[in-house]
């Protein structure tokens, strides 16, 4: 075998590219079935929906209007980044974090409330978004590492604890005429996050601000942190046998707890750096928690459970999901983005599978070719 075979050889043997490749046949697939689900729905516009979805900001056809709407397409996509980080961190260490959408909303309550009704700048806030959403993702490592509650119960429970003690705290910050807080640019401008001149790139979105890059900044010292550093390997290490890790002297319930308050701080930072924009304000009668939340979970796992891999399945995820919006409402609800998203990411949980089938396949291919110099030789 030649040294190209063997590169090419190894190369689709490494197991990131392997996540690639199974993530990139689930996006294919998933939307060939939303494609099928909108055929059934309404045939006439199925391919223009598709097509819108997919498209997104580019669906202006005003380059002007589209840079300034791939900004704003970039600030959710930071946000869900954040979460997804929240998600795939726990996970790593064995713990499955889906308390992350109420640990948001918790950053919401904190962020807000600290702009608005305490006047704080912005670098407060949003230092109190990730240690008050810390301080809750911590009581579910708690609860898990002292009384073994299932961090899966605890973090449901709290998600709606947190929803409505946010409603509450915010009620005290809301407008009069309407059940929305009230508008940053007007009542604190000092908790605005700056721009540092990044809205001049997408057209004066002045939504763009440095949350951005921060969220890349983030997952790259995530990925430093499990991957790089003492501190994550014992993490992994509690996850994968709290017992054994004990017995090898790491402090085990501290593991547990320092997870999900990282966890948490992570989800946290995601809401400061998406509504210290003033892009979107929290409406204090809402009876269910974001979709945000729920969202990371998606990307952890479409981007393999890797920091970095978050950062585009984040965007990706986002990127369909706004190009809901531009689906012609009379054929189709804005919700078909949501259902087509709902497909991708079911079908993440047979990555696993098709790695371990790709594996198979290449072993038997080895195999068969081992024999045959065999046989050549004889």
């Amino acid at each position: 075998m030649t040294k190209e075979a063997n590169k090419k050889e190894s190369l689709i043997r490494n197991s990131g590219v392997q996540t690639i490749l199974g993530s990139l046949l689930c996006i294919i697939i998933g939307l060939l079935i939303g494609y099928i689900v909108l055929l059934v729905i309404n045939p006439g516009g199925a391919g223009t929906a598709i097509m819108a979805i997919l498209k997104n900001f580019l669906y202006y056809p005003s380059a002007v209007a589209a840079t300034k709407y791939f900004g704003t397409t970039l600030v959710k996509a930071s946000a869900l980044l954040m979460c997804s980080l929240s998600v795939l961190f726990a996970w790593k260490v064995g713990l499955f974090n889906i308390g992350v959408a109420g640990q948001y909303v918790i950053g919401v309550g904190a962020s807000l409330y600290c702009a608005l009704k305490l006047n704080m700048p912005w670098i407060v806030c949003l230092l109190a978004a990730v240690i008050a959403a810390a301080v809750v993702g911590g009581i579910s490592g708690a609860l898990k590492a002292y009384f073994n509650v299932n961090e899966v119960i605890s973090c449901i429970m709290l998600n709606w604890i947190g929803l409505y003690c946010v409603n509450m705290l915010l009620s005290t910050v809301k407008e009069q005429s309407t059940p929305y807080t009230k508008p940053l640019e007007s009542t604190n401008k000092g908790a605005l996050l700056p721009n540092a001149g990044l809205d001049q790139l997408f057209s004066k979105n002045e939504f763009v601000t440095i949350g951005l890059p921060l969220a890349v900044i983030v997952a790259i010292l995530v990925w430093i942190v499990l991957e790089k550093t003492k501190l994550g390997y014992e993490l992994k290490a509690t996850g994968m046998n709290k017992n054994a890790a004990k017995y090898c002297g790491m402090r085990e319930k501290r593991n547990i707890i320092l997870t999900m308050v990282i966890a948490g701080g992570l989800a946290g930072f995601g809401a400061a750096i998406f509504y210290l924009t003033g892009i979107e304000k929290w409406m204090v009668q809402q009876t269910s928690v974001p979709a945000m939340g729920f969202n990371g979970i998606a990307a952890a796992f479409l981007g393999g459970s890797n920091p970095i891999g978050a950062i585009f399945s984040s965007y990706f995820i986002q990127h369909i999901t706004s190009g809901g919006a531009y689906v012609d409402k009379t054929m189709y609800c804005s919700q078909i983005s949501d259902l087509i998203s709902a497909f991708i990411i079911y079908l993440c949980g047979f990555v696993l599978f098709f790695k371990q089938w790709l594996n198979r396949f290449l072993d038997k291919r080895d195999e068969k070719k081992a024999a045959g110099r065999k046989g050549g030789e004889a």
